[in-house]
């Protein structure tokens, strides 16, 4: 099962996710003085919170995918398609992220004027396990093209 560079591959993406997954995201100074914290399922300071949930959830699926696709190796096609499923997922994550980042102002900090806005070393985890998704995918489509062209010869 761990023996392949792919197996390697999805387990570095779901390690990658976990991270994201508790570490903060983003950095917000409003003109109050108070700092709010992004992080998968909260935009929070000390006084006040609001929920992010479907970021959460998503941010929760692509941390999880991957571990299921690690265990579906007598099934290559299948895994080829939940890694397609998985980069797919990391687009939405980000796309979450940047949304969250970009209009945090605007809507989640109730019209405060954002002094300061600045990503957590967690925001760039995504793009990273995007890129080893992609190579697993890769790395599983040579071996189910070397598989059959061993079926081939018998």
């Amino acid at each position: 099962m761990i023996q392949r560079i792919q197996s390697l591959y999805l387990l570095i993406v779901t390690a990658l996710m976990c991270v994201t997954l508790f570490a903060p995201i983003a950095m917000f100074t409003v003109a109050s003085g108070e700092v709010f914290t992004l992080s998968a399922f909260s935009l929070a300071s000390e006084m006040q919170s609001q929920g992010t949930i479907w970021m959460g959830i998503l941010l929760s699926l692509a941390t999880a995918l991957p571990l299921v696709t690690l265990f579906m190796f007598k099934n290559r096609v299948l895994q080829i398609r939940l890694c397609a499923v998985e980069i797919v997922l990391l687009v939405g994550c980000i796309a979450f992220m940047a949304i969250y980042f970009w209009l945090s102002g605007a809507n989640a900090l109730e019209d405060a004027e954002v002094l300061h806005r600045q990503f957590g070393w967690a925001a760039i985890m995504p793009i990273v396990a995007l890129v080893f998704a992609a190579l697993a995918s890769r790395a599983i489509f040579k071996d189910e093209v070397l598989v059959r062209s061993l079926d081939r010869i018998r």
